[in-house]
C-alpha cells in the first residue's frame, strides 16, 4: 500500500483551494501593501501618445525656439568669454554651457511637465490616490534565491515575455509599413536644406510615434485587462479563510456566547438583588415565578423585577420565602406576564385588572388596607 497525503494536491492556502472572492477588508489590506490591479504598460502608452501628440502640435514653435537660441548664444559668445592664447577658458565655457542648458530646458520644460501628468493621471485613474510606503520598506524575503527562481519560471514572467514579444512584433510591423513608403524621402535628404531635412525627419518621426502609440495603447488596455483579472485571482480566498477573517471582524462566536452568558449572569444577580423589594411574586405554581413591584411615586404601573423558568422559579420563590414576600399562585397571570412582560418593564394595560387582584389580596393580607 502507498501512503499518500491529499492536501498535497491542494491549492496553497489555509483551508485549500481558494474558490470565494476577496472580501472587501483583504482589498483593502492589500492597497495598504501597494498591492493593487494596475497595468505600467497604460502610463508609458498614455505617455508616449501624449509625447507626440503634444510635438506635433508644437514642434514647429519649440524648433524654432531652440534656434534662436542657438543664435543668440552665437551672438553672445565675443561678449561673454574672453579668449587667452586663442583657447577658451574653461570657467567661461561651463557659463555658456549653464546658460544653454537653462534655456533649453525652460523651451522642453513643458512637454516633460505634461508627460509627467498623463503618466500620474493615468496611475490616479486605475487605482485612485491611496500612496503607501510600505513597498519601499526592505523585505528579506526578496533576497531568497529560491522565490527568484519561483518567479523566473512562474505564469506571470511567462505572460510579460509573451507581452514583451507582442510589443516587439506588432510594433515592428507597424514601423515597417509606415517607413517602406518613407525610404525615398529619407535617402534624398542630401538634396535639400538643412532645416527642410530637419522637418522631414521630425515630422517622420512624430507620426511614427502617434501611431506607435497608439499600437501601445491597444497592449496596454488588454495588459490592464489581464492584471485585473489575475489580482482577482490572487486575492480570491479559501473558506476556511473567510471564516477567520469573519470571526476576527465580528467576534469569535464563543467568545460572543461567553460574553452574553455573562451578561445573562450579571442580569440574574441584580435581579436576585430586587427581589426583596417586591411586593408580591406569581407563580404557576411550578414552572414559572413572576415578581412585581408598586410604587405610585416611581412608576404609574406596577413593574415586573424579576421572572424566571423552572430552576430559576425555584430560586426566586426560596428568596420570596426567606424575605417574606407574598407567593401567589396564579397559572393564566403568570403565564402571561412571563411571555409578555421583560424584567423592569412595566405590566401592560390589558394585565392592569388581573394583577391589581392579586395586589389588593396581598395587601389586605398584610393589613395595609
Amino acid at each position: 500500500m502507498i501512503r499518500y497525503n491529499l492536501q498535497f494536491f491542494a491549492k496553497e492556502g489555509q483551508g485549500g483551494e481558494k474558490t470565494e472572492p476577496a472580501t472587501q477588508k483583504k482589498l483593502d489590506d492589500a492597497r495598504k501593501e501597494g498591492q493593487v490591479a494596475k497595468s505600467r504598460e497604460i502610463a508609458n502608452g498614455l505617455g508616449l501618445l501624449a509625447l507626440f501628440l503634444i510635438l506635433k502640435i508644437w514642434v514647429g514653435s519649440m524648433g524654432n525656439s531652440l534656434m534662436a537660441v542657438f543664435h543668440d548664444i552665437y551672438d553672445r559668445i565675443p561678449d561673454v568669454v574672453t579668449f587667452e592664447n586663442g583657447e577658451l577658458p574653461q570657467a567661461d565655457a561651463a557659463l555658456l554651457f549653464r546658460k544653454i542648458l537653462i534655456q533649453v530646458l525652460l523651451i522642453i520644460a513643458p512637454v516633460l511637465l505634461i508627460g509627467f501628468l498623463i503618466a500620474f493621471l493615468s496611475d490616479v485613474v486605475q487605482v485612485k490616490w491611496r500612496p503607501t510606503l510600505k513597498p519601499l520598506k526592505p523585505k528579506f524575503s526578496k533576497l531568497n534565491p529560491i522565490s527568484g527562481v519561483k518567479k523566473i519560471f512562474s505564469s506571470n514572467a511567462l505572460m510579460e515575455l509573451v507581452k514583451s514579444i507582442a510589443k516587439i512584433l506588432l510594433i515592428g510591423y507597424v514601423c515597417y509599413s509606415y517607413l517602406k513608403d518613407k525610404w525615398p524621402l529619407l535617402l534624398n535628404l542630401y538634396d535639400v536644406s538643412l532645416m527642410q531635412g530637419l522637418q522631414l525627419i521630425a515630422s517622420t518621426v512624430i507620426d511614427l510615434g502617434i501611431r506607435v502609440s497608439a499600437i501601445y495603447m491597444i497592449i496596454a488596455m488588454a495588459d490592464l485587462i489581464y492584471q485585473r483579472v489575475k489580482f482577482s485571482n490572487d486575492m480570491k480566498m479559501t473558506k476556511q479563510e473567510v471564516k477567520e477573517e469573519y470571526k476576527q471582524m465580528e467576534g469569535d462566536p464563543q467568545v460572543k456566547g461567553q460574553i452574553r452568558q455573562k451578561m445573562r449572569e450579571a442580569s440574574r444577580r441584580r435581579m436576585m438583588q430586587d427581589l426583596p423589594q417586591a411586593d408580591v411574586v406569581i407563580t404557576n405554581p411550578t414552572h414559572y415565578a413572576v415578581a412585581i413591584k408598586y410604587d405610585p411615586e416611581v412608576a404609574d404601573a406596577p413593574v415586573v423585577i424579576a421572572k424566571g423558568e423552572d430552576y430559576l422559579a425555584r430560586k426566586i420563590k426560596e428568596i420570596a420565602k426567606e424575605n417574606h414576600v407574598e407567593i401567589v399562585e396564579n397559572k393564566p397571570l403568570a403565564r402571561m406576564l412571563y411571555a409578555n412582560v421583560d424584567v423592569g418593564q412595566a405590566v401592560p394595560p390589558e394585565l392592569y385588572q388581573a394583577v391589581a387582584e392579586v395586589l389588593a389580596f396581598v395587601y389586605h393580607v398584610q393589613g395595609k388596607i
